[in-house]
């Protein structure tokens, strides 16, 4: 899509603090964390809705996300990793991983 910020990251065009990448997606670090470590997974490909994403878009989305959870886990000594897909603020599919600790304040707007 022309004009939307998360196809400008995966093409290049904008730059982003990059943790993953595979041939159908991307993750990197939230400009305006929920707390250290938040990280967005996008498919590369642009969809706006989660339920429009191919199911092997989907799957791979799952699969990386559940990898990334527990690399930034161990990587921010967190208890957990919150997974939030919401879609509304930018319009490409997009999860948002946020490592959190038990003793955390839930993380509001996700």
């Amino acid at each position: 899509m022309e004009n939307c910020i998360f196809c400008k990251i995966a093409q290049g065009e904008i730059p982003a603090e990059k943790v993953y990448e595979d041939d159908l997606s991307l993750a990197f670090l939230d400009r305006y964390p929920k707390a250290p470590g938040h990280t967005l997974l996008i498919p590369k490909a642009h969809y706006q809705w989660f339920q429009d994403t191919p199911d092997d878009v989907s799957d791979d989305l799952f699969r990386t996300a559940k990898m990334l959870a527990k690399k930034l886990k161990v990587e921010y000594a967190a208890d957990y990793v919150r997974l939030g897909i919401v879609g509304t603020d930018i319009p490409h599919v997009h999860i948002h991983l946020v490592p959190q600790k038990l003793s955390d304040k839930k993380v509001q707007g996700l």
